[in-house]
């Protein structure tokens, strides 16, 4: 706008000095009036060749303005706009199946050891009871003796089972609950929301809607092997995006979710 008003003032200027020319040529001699419609037309060259280098200036401006605008407003989106969607509902079904199997399997073994892992001794000729011992021999050099039998084997081997059985379970649902499905920008770029995967369907897992500012990723899509890590505020762990999946919009994606930010 001001570009605007600055060049209708200089119309404007240059269309009241000709018409004082003009009028300077009405109170001279006929002589002179030829000389006078020279610079009449001289002048209105001059003055058109100006109007229009203040016209290509003026569109020149408006084209770099332009391009300011497209480069500001390219991550406000005008809808909703789905950056990044991968769909593993088989892949973590097979997991969930497998975490399963494998807590069935440790938590029978936890009670076979709790129940079975017992002191089965006899008795001696005083009545007191003996617990067997077994012996055991490593590379034929060193050999120890344990009771298989006694408290603290059944109880720590009870326990490791359990552990262990607890570990794959926590495992497979932090992967599952870490592990993106889909990421949406919302209209005006302000509010993102991250979908995780569910062994229940696509659109199933948890989705967490948060500011764009608390969003950031702390490794380039290009430079990470086989995920992108994610980083949300507010979260211990990293959301992973597998490489796999499919990016909507590149640009748009390296601009806002993928660029990196202190959260």
């Amino acid at each position: 706008m001001g570009l605007e008003r600055l060049c209708g003032q200089f119309r404007l200027v240059i269309q009241q000095r000709l018409f004082q020319n003009v009028s300077v040529s009405l109170h001279v001699s006929p002589s002179s009036d030829v000389s006078c419609r020279g610079q009449q037309v001289c002048l209105s060259g001059l003055y058109s060749r100006m109007f229009a280098q203040s016209r290509s200036r003026l569109g020149a401006a408006h084209s770099r303005l332009a391009a300011r605008r497209s480069l500001c407003t390219s991550a406000q989106p005008p809808r909703d706009v789905t950056l990044f969607e991968h769909d593993r509902t088989r892949f973590f079904r097979l997991l969930a199946a497998f975490c399963g199997g494998q807590f069935l399997f440790w938590t029978y073994l936890a009670h076979f050891a709790y129940t079975g892992l017992r002191n089965t001794g006899g008795t001696t000729e005083k009545g007191k009871g003996k617990a067997t011992s077994t012996t055991v021999e490593l590379a034929g050099i060193w050999s120890f003796q344990m009771n298989l039998g006694s408290s603290a084997w059944r109880y720590g081997f009870t326990l490791g089972c359990l552990s262990i059985g607890t570990a794959i379970v926590g495992l497979g649902v932090l992967f599952c609950r870490r592990s993106v499905s889909q990421v949406v920008l919302h209209q005006g770029g302000r509010m993102v929301t991250v979908s995780t995967q569910s062994f229940l369907g696509a659109g199933q897992g948890r989705r967490i809607t948060v500011p764009l500012s608390q969003v950031a990723c702390h490794a380039h899509r290009q430079e990470s092997p086989s995920f992108i890590p994610l980083r949300v505020k507010g979260h211990k762990f990293y959301f992973l995006l597998d490489k796999e999946g499919t990016v909507n919009n590149v640009k748009l994606f390296d601009i806002t979710v993928g660029a990196y930010r202190s959260v």
